[in-house]
């Protein structure tokens, strides 16, 4: 396959809001793939290279050579060299990159180019989200878009989704199966205005204390334990104690979904940003074991003892959670139809300093990799995740930091981001040298004060409300934005979207 097809199919997704033109668009270049070529094609036109960071960043790509007459390279020749720039390490690895990258470069058309430099610096932003992509192999491969989404929530990679279905069709997609120890995509919840919403739309419901941790994904299979970060990054490592939890539970294999939270000795929650930094250091683990020690909570189990239960309504799965983890490792819930009682419960969550409940259909499945409508989050101060698209550098106090942020919704449509405003406020010194320090690796230039960076850094804002503003592309802002805390475990394209806050200014 023509690299330069999926760079042409590539611009032009990026040139229509059409959903079913973006669809109709990628289907046709994925069809022209072969079994071989169509996960890397997939990975591409999702903007993600099949071998992750591969180290070039911004300034290998500021000199390039002239562009080719007409294209020759093939899309495998591609994928060699991206595997060639990943392998180089060593005292001479940045001329070695240099001249792998100029041969590739040198091969490429204009189009192809240009591609090439977005894919490489992480930069594609060609609305080809997973949704979009998940139809286009499903149309590619003829086969019925149920079974992709199926079979990528339990592989967690549509890549080697699209794959089988290109080779096996629909018999490839049926051997995908939940596999203890093989990290599933997790399943997400929608906002609700209030607790009064949330019971119009489910009823009875198992409602739950939101805890302010982060979401893992245990697995069990006999005395091996690994656990999962919501990303799907094995971080079993780093918390050895909630490993040792569920190892000691009467199972022969489990798969549970929960949350890691560090707790003060009364039990009240620690400041978020606590939990996350333990949550994320790879080094010193024993110690900050002792220091900064990390409890799980889970509200969920998705597979036990061989049988999958994703398919079983909730009252089933919690009636398995129940029988098989003891009440210290469950988050704590109750089942009622009663508002009244709900709003009790609520209220005895943010007395224990949580952030609200959420509220769950007893009768939905597990819709893994979806944020489906079972799940709703009541969360009593407004919060949005957001994406960080530039940073100011300080003044004062904070010379020579990275201090004001340029704050970004996700566009669904585009696939882009929408600005709603700046802050600089709720940051530790700890936290400024953080965001300085990764901010900067992620520059993809520099005007002024201003360091604009790679869309891919999800931070947390509390905020007081949405007000209209001419000063931001969506016309809104946000009220006395102030920085709660990053989220290391979140991918920007599961940041919070424009539409969630303009339904918070239309409801205002």
């Amino acid at each position: 396959m023509h690299f330069d097809e999926i760079a042409r199919a590539s611009a032009e997704v990026a040139a229509t809001s059409s959903r079913l033109a973006k669809v109709a668009r990628l289907a046709d270049c994925l069809a022209q793939a072969n079994a071989e070529e169509v996960g890397i094609a997939v990975s591409y036109l999702s903007g993600t290279l099949p071998q992750g960071t591969i180290g070039v960043g911004w300034a290998a790509l500021r000199s390039l050579p002239p562009p080719a007459a007409g294209p020759t390279l093939e899309l495998l020749e591609v994928d060699a060299a991206a595997s060639s720039l990943a392998a180089i390490s060593g005292k001479s690895s940045q001329a070695a990159r240099r001249q792998e990258l100029d041969a590739l470069f040198a091969r490429a058309t204009e189009g192809e180019q240009a591609f090439l430099a977005g894919l490489l610096l992480g930069e594609l932003r060609q609305g080809a989200l997973e949704g979009v992509m998940t139809a286009a192999v499903a149309k590619a491969a003829g086969v019925p878009v149920d079974e992709v989404r199926r079979a990528t929530m339990l592989s967690g990679d549509l890549a080697e989704v699209a794959t089988a279905a290109v080779r096996d069709g629909s018999p490839g997609l049926a051997r995908f199966r939940l596999t203890p120890l093989r990290p599933l995509q997790p399943m997400l919840a929608q906002t609700a205005d209030g607790l009064e919403h949330a019971f119009v739309r489910i009823r009875p419901a198992a409602v739950e204390w939101k805890l302010d941790g982060a979401r893992i994904q245990v697995h069990r299979a006999g005395n091996e334990v690994r656990a999962f970060t919501r990303n799907l990054a094995d971080i079993t490592a780093r918390v050895p104690e909630i490993a040792e939890a569920v190892a000691g539970l009467p199972v022969e294999a489990i798969v549970l979904d929960g949350e890691a939270i560090a707790l003060h000795p009364d039990g009240r929650p620690r400041p978020f940003q606590e939990t996350m930094s333990r949550f994320g250091s790879k080094a010193n683990v024993e110690e900050l074991r002792e220091t900064t020690p990390l409890s799980a909570f889970f509200f969920d189990v998705l597979h036990l003892d061989g049988d999958d239960l994703i398919d079983q309504p909730a009252r089933e799965r919690l009636a398995a959670l129940k029988e098989r983890v003891p009440q210290e490792l469950r988050v704590r819930g109750i089942e009622t139809a009663d508002p009244v009682e709900a709003q009790r419960f609520l209220e005895e969550a943010l007395a224990h300093g949580h952030e609200g409940v959420m509220v769950k259909s007893l009768d939905a499945p597990y819709e893994a990799g979806r944020r489906g409508l079972g799940w709703l989050k009541v969360k009593v101060a407004y919060t949005l995740d957001l994406v960080v698209l530039a940073a100011e550098w300080g003044h004062g106090r904070r010379q020579g930091r990275l201090s004001n942020l340029h704050l970004g919704a996700r566009d669904p449509e585009t696939g882009g981001f929408v600005m709603l405003g700046k802050t600089f406020k709720g940051m530790t010194d700890e936290m400024l040298a953080w965001q300085t320090e990764h901010l900067l690796a992620l520059m993809t230039d520099e005007k002024g004060n201003v360091v604009h960076v790679r869309p891919e850094l999800v931070v947390e804002i509390a905020f007081d409300g949405v007000q209209a503003s001419p000063r931001y592309p969506a016309g809104l802002a946000l009220r006395f934005a102030r920085v709660k805390g990053y989220r290391p475990d979140k991918r920007a394209d599961e940041a919070d979207t424009i539409d969630t806050v303009r339904g918070l200014h239309a409801g205002a």
